[in-house]
């Protein structure tokens, strides 16, 4: 996924000063299903994923000698933590990808050696997962600054994939089947004007290289690793017909899947100046028609496949998205294909890149009837519920906050339990803590040392089990930890 943009100067670094130095590793022990089950079988049991998107894929750093957190938390989100991904599990989700960047975390060739500090952090976020019993992905992320397909830069860069790839998969092969290796995510040429259409035929070539390259260190490295189920992507992860067309499984290896992004159908599902309904017939029509070209190049044929990356942008249109949600992610279970929502934890109305569904600050659902919705359209039993903080009387309060520029985005979540509507809402907090220069989908006013925000005209009433958002820019340094009234 293309982050989400940061205002900074580019920092690159190969240092990092401290991290969790006191981790220990918690190595699997062999297990013999990587022997015996197929790619097919595996991705059936994955079910529905998550991302855990613009955390350890974090770059762009504008600190001096960052630690591991200072990368982890780099676009404003929170230190991973065991609770986040209990709850993502809790919630009906059988597998978790883990964007990673190791980009500025190795040093120069000839071994390219990746820091200690920061390879334990990835294991100990890995563990999270596999404690859970979930399938967890990692892979090489945000690496365009190195990883480009094309002649001038094959040579190095193949030597850089290679040792890099040869210490992750050191590191982790005695896990089982559970661990999956991506070689890359989205590799391609960026700025290139065939960067998002399938790049050229020499970009695709230089691409399927690198994949031979990554699954063949991998597989070297032995243990598990040598029956590991390996993802590869075609040019950008693109579903399109010059990229899949051109795509060539590393040695026709049975235990490679193919890796692709579907951001589907784009002018509802990433364009903020698209569409923001969906649910036709038509609309149903052409999804199924995406899902059928896949089906037919790969399934088919016995290679599985993996959407490593979808989901939709909130245009305060959650009807839709609900409605996209469950079919997409029925319409790719009766195919074969687990779906993975990309979540970079952002959600603010009408923005770009608001993929966010889950809260990692406070540990709950902003859009629970979506993630209801996957669920149901992959077909768990298991149905999540939001859990939000504390609130007044049937009605409950939940927050997250973005870093923005030199101040930040919080978001507001009321949520009304009861089985009744409620008509009429305000939210009291006290001055001190909001230094407020904007505000969405909700109105102010000062009085005192208080400031009251109450709704809009049409998000006034919060329906029996709804909720209603609204989001305020501020300066400063956030209060996460307020006092508040709401009635």
């Amino acid at each position: 996924m293309r982050a989400l943009k940061k205002v900074g100067v580019i920092l690159l670094v190969l240092v990092l000063l401290t991290g969790m130095g006191g981790y220990k590793p918690n190595i699997l022990k062999a297990a013999s299903r990587l022997e015996t089950i197929t790619a097919l079988e595996l991705t059936k049991d994955m079910k529905l994923g998550w991302n855990l998107g613009n955390s350890l894929d974090c770059t762009n750093i504008t600190v001096n000698n960052p630690t591991v957190t200072d990368y982890e938390t780099a676009w404003g989100n929170p230190v991973t933590t065991k609770a986040m991904v209990d709850q993502v599990k809790k919630a009906g989700f059988n597998t978790i990808r883990i964007p990673v960047t190791w980009d500025t975390k190795f040093g120069p060739a000839p071994n390219y050696t990746i820091n200690s500090a920061w390879m334990d952090r990835v294991q100990e976020v890995v563990n999270y997962g596999i404690d859970n019993g979930m399938y967890v992905i990692i892979n090489l992320h945000h690496e365009t600054n190195w990883m480009i397909p094309n002649a001038a830069n094959q040579s190095t860069n193949t030597a850089i994939l290679q040792k890099v790839w040869t210490q992750i998969a050191t590191r982790f092969k005695n896990y089982d089947e559970h661990l999956i290796f991506e070689t890359m995510n989205e590799p391609r040429v960026v700025g290139d004007p065939t960067e998002w259409s399938g790049g050229t035929s020499q970009a695709r070539a230089i691409v399927n290289a690198y994949n031979l390259a990554a699954v063949n260190a991998i597989r070297m490295t032995g243990g598990n690793n040598t029956y590991r189920f390996i993802m590869v992507p075609t040019y950008a992860a693109s579903s399109v017909t010059a990229a899949v067309d051109d795509l060539v499984i590393p040695n026709n290896d049975k235990n490679c899947i193919v890796s692709l992004h579907m951001y589907s159908p784009y002018f509802f599902a990433m364009d903020i100046n698209g569409t923001s309904s969906w649910g036709s017939d038509s609309d149903k029509a052409s999804l199924d028609s995406e899902l059928n070209a896949v089906y037919n190049k790969f399934i088919s044929k016995g290679i599985a496949v993996v959407i490593g990356e979808c989901g939709s942008i909130n245009k305060s249109n959650e009807s839709s998205r609900i409605a996209l949600a469950e079919y997409f992610a029925k319409a790719a279970k009766s195919r074969k294909i687990p779906l993975i929502w990309w979540d970079n934890n952002y959600s603010v109305p009408n923005q770009s890149e608001t993929f966010g569904i889950f809260n990692r600050s406070t540990l709950t659902w902003v859009f629970p009837s979506i993630v209801t919705a996957l669920v149901k359209g992959a077909g768990d039993s298991v149905t999540p519920t939001p859990t939000p903080t504390p609130g007044t009387g049937t009605m409950a309060l939940s927050t997250e906050v973005n870093s923005w520029n030199s101040g930040y985005i919080m978001n507001f979540t009321i949520t009304n339990s009861s089985s009744t509507a409620i008509n009429g809402w305000s939210l009291t907090v006290n001055k001190a803590d909001f230094n407020i220069s904007s505000i969405w989908n909700a109105q102010q006013a000062v009085s005192g040392d208080k400031i009251i925000i109450t709704p809009m005209s049409y998000n006034n009433t919060i329906s029996a089990g709804g909720t209603v958002s609204f989001s305020l820019q501020g300066s400063g340094t956030a209060v996460t930890n307020f006092s508040y009234t709401l009635k």
